[in-house]
């Protein structure tokens, strides 16, 4: 089965082209962007620069796969609309994959607890523990924003493991929680991937394009700051 996967949650955007069976698993081709361009400016010029180099038509392709959140409201909001708009102009069925499921599967073949963290602001982190044995993932907890203090206490449940940090807000995570038994993913297994996402879109319901959404663990901070100026006015009248 051939999937497209997209992801745009955070500073890093990327795209892939995996072949994915119960007897293989082949990454065809991926594009991995690391930079202060937008993810408007990049992804969709990505998905079709790969595409093409791989001589693969979009019509070809099974499912296509984005993360769908936690993340950057407007990240998400990017790549969600672009599989969208691909899956509509090519009547596909599309998967929304929690983003920190994915970073997961960045660990795949290192047997250990992984700890997906990405920043969320407000000294929150999205967050979710999974265990990972060879190329089993099992989710221990559900995605959540929580803060570093919260996080650390929950490992201690795993202080007899080996527990690796991934995700955007690795490097911030490693600072605040330390124990001997606690990594950090090296570069090039830290960032949210979409060849992860392609992993992982086997685990999640097909979607029409219209049923796809992006999901949220917390309002806009637009939202909340409306929220609050309501709740001002509630209770000075």
């Amino acid at each position: 089965m051939l999937i497209l996967g997209l992801d745009s949650s955070a500073v890093a955007g990327s795209c892939a082209l995996c072949d994915i069976s119960s007897e293989k698993t082949t990454v065809i081709a991926s594009s991995f962007v690391n930079t202060k361009l937008t993810h408007s400016q990049t992804l969709l010029p990505m998905v079709e620069e790969m595409l093409k180099n791989s001589g693969v038509e979009l019509e070809q392709v099974d499912l296509i796969a984005v993360n769908s959140g936690p993340g950057s409201f407007t990240g998400i909001r990017i790549g969600v609309a672009a599989v969208k708009g691909l899956a509509f102009a090519s009547n596909k069925p599309c998967v929304g994959v929690s983003t920190l499921h994915s970073l997961a599967y960045n660990l795949m073949g290192q047997d250990c607890i992984a700890c997906s963290v990405m920043d969320a602001r407000c000294s929150q982190f999205y967050n979710a523990l999974f265990e990972v044995i060879g190329s089993k993932i099992k989710r221990l907890t559900p995605d959540r924003a929580i803060s570093s203090v919260d996080v650390a206490e929950d490992l201690k449940k795993y202080s007899n493991r080996r527990i690796v940090l991934a995700g955007d807000g690795a490097e911030l995570a490693n600072k605040k929680i330390t124990a001997e038994n606690i990594f950090i993913a090296p570069p090039a297994l830290r960032h949210q991937r979409a060849e992860s996402v392609c992993f992982a879109a086997s685990e999640y319901e097909r979607l029409s394009a219209k049923e796809l959404i992006p999901l949220y663990l917390r309002l806009p901070q637009a939202e909340r700051e409306r929220i609050a100026r309501i709740n001002e006015n509630k209770s000075g009248g």
